[in-house]
């Protein structure tokens, strides 16, 4: 239990990481990334004992929202924050989650 409270740590401080850099960057979106985040803090802690299925999919959504780059190329532009939403929510989805949907508003 104890290890997956430290995986839950960690994902949340890259979540975390990942605003505070938004934020410093000016986005234009900033409330849609603070949805974003705030979505994924919730899916992290809430399967904290979910299966390691589950739990690998919150980890791929947290993964995706906080890598920009396809890593393919580092000079491609960074994906727009707008594109997270289709990942998270399908996640949230896999997840029964749908109370979690995340709104373009």
């Amino acid at each position: 239990m104890r290890g997956l409270r430290h995986d839950s740590d960690v994902l949340i401080r890259q979540i975390d990481g990942r605003l505070a850099t938004l934020r410093a960057g000016q986005v234009v979106d900033i409330g849609l990334a603070e949805r974003i985040a705030e979505v994924l803090r919730k899916l992290v802690v809430d399967t904290t004992r979910a299966s390691a299925a589950d739990r690998a999919r919150v980890r791929a959504a947290v993964h995706f929202f906080v890598v920009r780059r396809d890593g393919r190329n580092d000079r491609r532009p960074a994906r727009p924050v707008a594109d997270d939403i289709r990942i998270v929510n399908q996640i949230v989805r896999e997840l029964g989650r749908t109370d979690l949907v995340v709104e373009r508003v």
